[in-house]
């Protein structure tokens, strides 16, 4: 038992600046919620149940899209599908009698910043370190949003559209660091671009929305990209370097 309180004080400790940070994300993501229509309450009951910032950008553009409750379905399937990986990769760093109550609990507030954490700890991971990370990070999140959209309710139009803007900065954030990183990412991103803007002038896809148009291309795109430019594990990439070592001893 005094191991996992400790775990929890451990969890708090290390989940607050995440909580920070996600208040300042989910603020913005607030304001895109009040553009789909959302209350306080609605806004709030989304992010503590969905946990991801595209996944819920997604959801809201379905819902401005009067989409299907299926579309709903697939759009958030499809990005949020990363955190089934985050948690088959987590579970290895639980002992092998944790209950699958746990596993579940965990695996439900799983976030990048949550897994992080979670993998980067030493030896086996309690469960209860994960749930005092949770404790504050997921609620700062939920409320975030429901604090956003009251903002957006409050504050004029321009100071709104300003906010707007601030959420696809998070998304450059994301794509920017990466690209430069890998080119293979960032050769996937410019034809990331390149499809979305040919989608949307051709008229064959004009009975798609756009949150459907933006998922089938991610599912085609990241399927042909695996496909092709697999991401090579370390073994490979130290056989590879010294293969290379070896050739330029040669020369």
């Amino acid at each position: 038992m005094e191991q996992n309180r400790r775990a929890f004080r451990d969890g708090i400790r290390d989940g607050f600046p995440i909580a920070l940070g996600y208040f300042a994300v989910a603020f913005s993501l607030g304001i895109a919620a009040r553009k789909a229509g959302l209350n306080p309450f609605q806004g709030f009951l989304s992010s503590i149940l969905n946990h991801a910032s595209a996944g819920e950008y997604a959801e809201f553009t379905v819902i401005m899209a009067n989409a299907a409750y299926f579309e709903m379905a697939f759009v958030i399937l499809v990005t949020n599908m990363r955190y089934l990986l985050m948690s088959c990769a987590l579970s290895q760093k639980f002992d092998p009698t944790t209950s699958g109550i746990h596993r579940f609990l965990v695996g439900f507030g799983i976030t990048d910043e949550i897994f992080g954490i979670g993998i980067a700890r030493k030896g086996v991971v309690n469960p209860w370190y994960h749930y005092g990370a949770m404790a504050v990070a997921l609620p700062s999140w939920a409320a975030g949003t429901a604090i956003g959209i009251v903002a957006g309710n409050i504050l004029p139009v321009s100071a709104v559209s300003a906010l707007s803007v601030a959420l696809y900065g998070m998304f450059v954030a994301i794509i920017v660091p990466a690209s430069r990183k890998d080119k293979t990412v960032g050769g996937v991103v410019a034809v990331s671009f390149l499809a979305s803007f040919l989608v949307s002038r051709i008229a064959l896809f004009d009975g798609l929305s756009e949150s459907m148009k933006i998922s089938l291309l991610t599912v085609l795109i990241a399927g042909i990209a695996a496909a092709f430019f697999p991401v090579k594990e370390e073994a490979d990439k130290e056989a590879e370097t010294r293969t290379e070592k070896g050739r330029r001893h040669g020369a």
